[in-house]
C-alpha cells in the first residue's frame, strides 16, 4: 500500500513556536510515532505532508530515516487548503496498482492492528473508514448512512441538526483505492463552510461511481484522538504511559502505582522486577530478574542486572550496574560507567566513565571519574580522582584490595598499588605502592596562647 501521513497543520491552540507534530509524547514527537506505526505496515511508499514549522519536519523526517534506513518522502502543503488539497501533494508519488492509507501526523496512538483491520476490510477496490462511536460527537465529521451503507461524511459546521444527532465519527483514517483517489481529488470542490478542500467530499463520489464504503472500529477511543492542544497531549500521554504499565504488569512487573511511571523509549525488565513510583525510564533501559527500582529515580539507556537495587533519588544515565549492586540513594552514574556484582555506590557519590571492580564500594560524598578500580577497594568519604588539568583528562587507576582514606584527591595520572592504604587527607600525586600505607597530610600542630577574634562592637 501507499501510506500518507498529513502533518502540515500550525496548531495554534498549542501555544508554541514547535510544530504540533514535532511535541513530544513519551518522549518522541508525535509524527515520529504515526511514523513508526506506519513502516510497521510495510508500505510501497511512504510520504509526509508538511506545512508550517518550515524545515523542521522534514528535517525530522530526514534524520529518522537516516536512524532507521527507512525511505520517506515529503511533500510541501502551501497554503494550506484542507485535507484533500494535502492529499493533493503527495499524488505524483503514489503508486497506482495499490491502495492508499491516510493517516495523521498529530493522532500518534493508532495501533497496527486496527489499520490491518480496516485494510483487510477495505480490500483493493473499497473504500475504507475507520470510524467510531462517540457519545459526545461535538466537532466532528458525522457518518451518514442510508439502510446501513455509508452515504457520505458531514462535516459539524456544515451539518443539520438531525445530521449533528449522529454518534458515529469519521476519524479521518481512510483506506483508498489509488486510481478512483487520483480522480477523486481532482473533482473536489471548496464550496463549504471552511473554502476547504475536503478529503472527506470523496465518499459521496466513491458512492456514485458505485464504489462500496465500507468501515472498521479500532479497539478503543483513544486510537484516533488527536492533539489540538496541550491538555489533549497531556491527556494522550497518561493514556499511552497508562497502555504501557498495563502492557509491564501483564508481563509480571510489580508496580507500586501504575498511574505514576513514565516509559519514553523501550523497557525491558525480567522476572520479579518491582518499580515504585516516579520513575522515569529514556532511551533503551534493561532491568534484569529481582531488579528493585526505588522511588524517583531517573534511568537512561541504562542496563541493570539481576538482583541489583537502585534506592530512590538516583540518575543513571548510558551505565552498566552489575548484579546484586546497591546503588543510592541519591547516586549519579555518568555515561560509560560500569560497575560489577556487588558493587556498593552510596548517597551523594558520583561515578563517570569508569569501571569498577566486584564488591568494592563507595558509599557516601565521593566522585570518580576516569578511573579503573578493581575488587573489594573500599573509596572513603569524601574522595575525588581529579581527572582534568583545565584543558585534558586522564585516568585514574587503583587496584584490587586498596583502602583510599576519606578526604583523599588522586590527582590523575596515578596508580593506588594492590592493597595499598592511603590515609584520610591524602593528596596523591605519585603512585602508591602496593600494600603500604601512604599518607600525605601536614604536621598537626597546637597553638599556644592562641585566642578566637571576637567581634568589635561598635
Amino acid at each position: 500500500m501507499n501510506v500518507v501521513i498529513l502533518a502540515a497543520g500550525m496548531g495554534k491552540r498549542m501555544q508554541s513556536a514547535l510544530p504540533k507534530v514535532l511535541h513530544p509524547l513519551a518522549g518522541k514527537p508525535l509524527l515520529q510515532h504515526v511514523i513508526e506505526t506506519a513502516r510497521g505496515l510495510a508500505p510501497r511508499k511512504l510520504c509526509v505532508i508538511y506545512g508550517h514549522g518550515g524545515a523542521a519536519v522534514p528535517a525530522m523526517v530526514g534524520q529518522l530515516a537516516e536512524r532507521t534506513g527507512a525511505v520517506i518522502d515529503t511533500a510541501l502543503q502551501e497554503p494550506q487548503l484542507g485535507t484533500g488539497h494535502a492529499v493533493m501533494q503527495a499524488v505524483p508519488q503514489l503508486d497506482d496498482n495499490v491502495p492508499t492509507l491516510v493517516l495523521y501526523g498529530d493522532v500518534p496512538l493508532t495501533s497496527s492492528a486496527s489499520l490491518r483491520k480496516l485494510v483487510a476490510a477495505a480490500g483493493d477496490d473499497k473504500l475504507g473508514i475507520l470510524t467510531v462511536e462517540m457519545a459526545n460527537p461535538f466537532g466532528l465529521g458525522r457518518i451518514v448512512r442510508d439502510n446501513g451503507r455509508i452515504v457520505r461524511i458531514v462535516e459539524e459546521k456544515d451539518a443539520t441538526e438531525a445530521e449533528r444527532q449522529i454518534r458515529e465519527i469519521n476519524s479521518g483514517i481512510m483506506v483508498i483505492p489509488t486510481r478512483h483517489l487520483k480522480k477523486w481529488l481532482a473533482a473536489l470542490s471548496n464550496n463549504n463552510a471552511q473554502g476547504e478542500y475536503y478529503l472527506t467530499d470523496i465518499v459521496a463520489q466513491a458512492v456514485a461511481d458505485g464504489v462500496e464504503v465500507v468501515s472498521a472500529q479500532p479497539s478503543a477511543e483513544w486510537e484516533v484522538a488527536g492533539v489540538n492542544s496541550k491538555v489533549q497531549l497531556a491527556e494522550l500521554e497518561r493514556r499511552h504511559q497508562l497502555n504501557i504499565a498495563n502492557a509491564l504488569l501483564d508481563k509480571g512487573v510489580t508496580l507500586m502505582d501504575p498511574a505514576r511511571i513514565d516509559v519514553r523509549g523501550e523497557l525491558i525488565c525480567g522476572r520479579d522486577v518491582t518499580i515504585d513510583v516516579g520513575c522515569v525510564f529514556e532511551g533503551r533501559v534493561e532491568l534484569g530478574d529481582g531488579v528493585s527500582v526505588g522511588a524517583h529515580n531517573v534511568l537512561v539507556d541504562a542496563k541493570v542486572a539481576a538482583g541489583a537495587q537502585i534506592k530512590p533519588f538516583c540518575h543513571i544515565e548510558d551505565a552498566v550496574v552489575g548484579e546484586k549492586s546497591i546503588i543510592g540513594p541519591y547516586a549519579r552514574l555518568r555515561p560509560g560507567t560500569e560497575l560489577a556484582e556487588d558493587v556498593h555506590v552510596g548517597n551523594f557519590v558520583e561515578i563517570k566513565n569508569s569501571k569498577v571492580a566486584a564488591h568494592s564500594k563507595a558509599n557516601h560524598l565521593a566522585y570518580v571519574g576516569d578511573a579503573d578500580v578493581g575488587s573489594r577497594v573500599n573509596i572513603g568519604a569524601g574522595t575525588i580522582t581529579c581527572n582534568y588539568d583545565g584543558a585534558n583528562k586522564f585516568r585514574t587507576t587503583i587496584e584490587d584490595d586498596a583502602f583510599i582514606g576519606s578526604d583523599t584527591q588522586l590527582v590523575a595520572p596515578v596508580t593506588v598499588g594492590k592493597g595499598a592504604t592511603l590515609g584520610a587527607g591524602t593528596t596523591l600525586t605519585k603512585d602508591a605502592p602496593a600494600g603500604k600505607l601512604t599518607i600525605s597530610r601536614p604536621k598537626q600542630m597546637t597553638i599556644e596562647g592562641w585566642q578566637r577574634p571576637v567581634k568589635v562592637k561598635k
